[in-house]
């Protein structure tokens, strides 16, 4: 048996993070805390964490997921539950390619010099450094998934199970290979599904072209394009049917421009009357629109680019050029032959790879797809049944939209990195082969003339079955069986079409069963200002620089506190400082419980409840107040709202409040308050736990000793705290919210005029609440007050009259400003104050009505001394009332 690191003796005085971390996780994980028991007669509560990509470290994003989830585990273990968390990696494909290819360029290498198999060793090479990084950073969050389950996409398992689907998919007829228009990324050399593909606006350009009409002497029909250099694939003119301007063209023919080929003018619904002049180009090839178009139409598709995008030899004279340089060298021959009729600006959507940026082009290409429409059909009903939930509700409106007006999903990729397409080509009776081993012969002919396919999978293939196939599927084995369906996906609201989409409906099909109850979608990290973090903005912040300096606790409760699910946060400094503070009060909360029952060896940690104070049987009602409202706020998946409790809870009533009151009662040898303390601190700890898991253990560890709960070896295993109404008392909550109201009022009262920290200053109580009479030395420690006098009735004092009168809810607090001060000091103060402020403000004004300054200055000066104005007159007006109660 593992024992307790170091003997929990003696409290430090201050809180060292990185000590603490290190030596609690590695405890937890001697223990085996994060693998669970498989236990029949209990429901599983489970988690296959979205694997994180190897492409290099965790950000911020991971961290939030990560902290997210494990606050969902460690509640759920504290529960009871057989509770799993399974972790894995994603071999990320294109992702983790292009940081490959980028290191070989830096050696003056590429994959094609060093050839597949020598570029899949680098590529093994990087991913192994990349687990162990993010195995080790996930390990430094403190996150308490199963290490014993570890898996990663392109493992044996993963593969068998990917080839599986995709053998199963083809034999139902769900893959085929088919010609459609692909997103063409020529920098990474692949094919892009649409929703890899970012649409930016760009401010380009509308060219205005004439093409001859066949046959017929100075007779054109203009067209517009923002793409001049795809004339050259130009197999059709098309105009809307309804379209009277261009009555009688239909079924002619002009003369391509540049290259003199004649193509027919169609007649097609899908084009605008309003784009242009009306007459569009049709250039099936190289846009999706005209391909829909020469489907219909029976038009001939011509490809004008090599896949790095220069021009082909159907390009004729610009073959070799690159794309834009054909562009230029084709619009400056159009002004030549007179063509070019005119050009406009124009901002329109331009596609970009969203790995590394470059512009994409629209090529008609041989790709392998899944047809998802039936697919689809499945994965709409569970969510319109309830069997998922997707929270916010929002999204399942987003969700259903997307799936119902779905394309096929072009899986395959041009890659080197990857699960490689299990097919094979014979090159003697041309059929294909597809299995699930590979294959030593053709299928069909028997012919070892053999070649796989070259392309890999979309990444995402493999990631859609990654619920089940961690589990073990496709053999039934005892996790899947136990285990699955899972409870609850959590990944970004941004790859709800990517991934959760797919998870579903591959899930289904392969298994007959939901991948899960409850998709639950965090919002992004962003900074202080509101801006998305990018490396290129120079706001990136590494989660372990932040660990470093403010510990792991304070990370994870920053980022998680505030949020909501699918809604977007911001992390500043000062979240991070508030954060680490809230670690340390609880520290030194801690130290002034322990110091106080080492100073008391008679003290017993049994709570009688017939001498309970007002103040004891207040902070065990709102104890468990707290507690019921954050057992809702869990279950409703409001992860943030209920941090902010426990942290109002702890900060605002226990130590603010609770603490302040028994330290005047240990001080007076009243009954002792110490029972109370420990069963509320200890209490809380577990209710914080799943939020802030090392500080919450170091501290139950130091205070175990003195709660006597036999069995319980570490916090992270006690039970969840459950409310008890019989505890929940509406009188004592009322009675000390009074006393705390008035000490906060003469508290602000000081804090306004600035009374000296030692001056004591004079109180007048009026309240029909006679037990807080009995309060008089609480509030005279404070609030710093004396004399204080209790009264019943309405105060026969009036505002004024050097008197300030403040109504509370259940009370009323008369204090005489002459006990506050020296009033004629205050007077001339409050004078100088206001003399100086006078000044100030009269410069301004004579500044702001000056039109030369008005007219030179830069907008923004102008309204920073606008607000500097409204300040200082806001300030006059307080300085105003100040004097006028002198």
């Amino acid at each position: 048996m593992t024992d307790i690191p170091e003997k929990q003796e003696e409290m430090p005085k201050a809180y060292e993070p990185g000590k603490a971390e290190e030596k609690w996780y590695k405890y937890w994980m001697e223990k085996g805390y994060f693998t669970p028991k498989i236990d029949k007669k209990k429901t599983p509560f489970v988690i296959i964490m979205p694997p994180p990509n190897v492409t290099g470290e965790l950000h911020l994003g991971h961290a939030l997921e990560s902290a997210l989830q494990d606050a969902m585990i460690r509640w759920h273990r504290m529960k009871g539950e057989p509770t799993l968390w399974l972790p894995g990696v994603d071999h990320a494909a294109i992702a983790a390619q292009v940081v490959v290819e980028r290191q070989l360029a830096k050696e003056g290498l590429d994959r094609h010099k060093l050839g597949r198999e020598k570029f899949l060793e680098r590529m093994y090479q990087w991913v192994a450094k990349s687990r162990h990084t993010i195995t080790r950073q996930h390990m430094r969050l403190g996150i308490s998934c199963d290490w014993t389950r570890l898996r990663f996409t392109m493992d044996e398992e993963s593969s068998r199970a990917v080839r599986i689907t995709f053998k199963r998919l083809y034999d139902k007829g769900l893959i085929y290979r088919g010609e459609r228009i692909i997103n063409w990324c020529p920098r990474c050399g692949t094919a892009l599904s649409d929703l890899e593909v970012e649409h930016q606006d760009v401010n380009g350009h509308l060219w205005y072209v004439r093409y001859p009409v066949a046959g017929e002497k100075d007779s054109y029909i203009t067209v517009a394009t923002t793409r001049p250099e795809t004339i050259l694939g130009d197999t059709a003119v098309a105009v809307n049917p309804e379209d009277k301007r261009f009555k009688g063209m239909v079924g002619k023919k002009v003369i391509l421009p540049v290259v003199n080929r004649e193509i027919p003018i169609v007649a097609d619904e899908a084009v605008s009357k309003e784009f242009g002049t009306g007459a569009v180009k049709v250039t099936p090839a190289h846009d999706p629109v005209d391909f829909e178009v020469a489907q219909r139409q029976k038009l001939p598709l011509v490809n004008i680019l090599n896949t790095d995008v220069t021009m082909n030899e159907n390009a004729g004279p610009y073959k070799g050029m690159d794309r834009y340089e054909c562009r230029k060298a084709i619009i400056a021959d159009l002004e030549k032959t007179g063509q070019l009729v005119k050009t406009e600006e124009y901002s329109h959507a331009v596609g970009h790879c969203e790995r590394c940026h470059t512009i994409v082009e629209p090529i008609a290409s041989r790709q392998w797809f899944v047809k998802t429409e039936p697919l689809a059909k499945p994965a709409i009903e569970v969510v319109k049944d309830g069997r998922i939930t997707i929270l916010p509700e929002r999204f399942t409106k987003v969700y259903l939209n997307w799936m119902e007006n779905i394309r096929d999903w072009c899986i395959s990729r041009q890659l080197w990195w990857g699960h490689r397409i299990p097919i094979w080509y014979c090159a003697d009776c041309h059929e294909l082969t597809v299995d699930v081993e590979t294959p030593t012969a053709c299928a069909k002919c028997g012919s070892k003339k053999i070649e796989q396919d070259p392309d890999t999978l979309d990444t995402w293939f493999s990631s859609g079955l990654w619920p089940h196939s961690t589990l073990g599927w496709p053999d039934n084995t005892e996790d899947l069986r136990y285990f699955y369906p899972t409870t609850v996906m959590n990944p970004g609201y941004e790859i709800l079409f990517f991934w959760v989409a797919r998870m579903i409906m591959l899930g289904i099909e392969n298994t007959g069963e939901i991948p899960f109850h409850t998709v639950y979608l965090h919002g992004l990290i962003r900074d202080e200002k509101g801006i998305k973090m990018s490396k290129t903005r120079g706001n990136v912040v590494d989660p372990l620089d932040l660990m470093n300096e403010y510990g792991t606790d304070a990370l994870r409760f920053a980022l998680t506190t505030g949020t909501s699910p699918g809604n977007d946060s911001r992390l500043s400094v000062e979240k991070m400082e508030a954060s680490r503070n809230f670690a340390n009060k609880l520290w030194n909360a801690e130290r002034f419980v322990i110091r106080s029952l080492e100073a008391d060896s008679n003290v017993t940690n049994e709570i009688k409840q017939d001498t309970l104070k007002t103040e004891d049987r207040w902070i065990l009602s709102r104890l468990n107040r707290t507690i019921g409202e954050i057992t809702r706020l869990l279950n409703e998946f409001q992860f943030g709202e209920a941090q902010r409790q426990i942290h109002d809870f702890l900060w605002g009533e226990y130590c603010d409040w609770y603490i302040e009151l028994a330290k005047i009662r240990l001080q007076a040898n009243d009954t002792s308050p110490l029972p109370v303390l420990v069963h509320v601190l200890e209490k809380a700890l577990r209710l914080l736990h799943p939020f802030m898991p090392f500080i919450t253990e170091e501290l139950w560890q130091h205070l175990r000793k003195y709660t006597k709960q036999p069995g319980m070896e570490s916090i992270m295993i006690a039970e969840y705290p459950e409310a008890d109404e019989s505890l929940l008392d509406t009188g004592a909550e009322k009675e000390i919210e009074t006393i705390a109201e008035i000490i906060r009022s003469i508290r602000n009262v000081r804090a306004q005029y600035k009374v000296e920290s030692m001056r004591w200053v004079e109180s007048k109580i009026y309240t029909e609440q006679a037990t807080i009479f009995t309060y008089d030395e609480a509030i005279q420690t404070l609030a710093r007050t004396k004399p204080v006098t209790f009264l019943k009735g309405e105060p026969r004092e009036k505002a004024g009259d050097n008197t300030l009168v403040i109504p509370l809810t259940q009370a009323t607090v008369v204090i005489p400003m002459a006990s506050m001060f020296d009033m004629e000091a205050e007077r001339k103060r409050i004078e100088k104050d206001l003399e100086q402020t006078q000044g100030e403000a009269s410069r301004l004004e004579a500044r702001l009505k000056d039109k030369a300054f008005l007219t030179k200055a830069p907008a923004a000066v102008v309204e920073k001394e606008k607000n500097k104005l409204y300040t200082l007159n806001e300030k006059l007006e307080k300085l105003k009332q100040q004097y006028s109660k002198l």
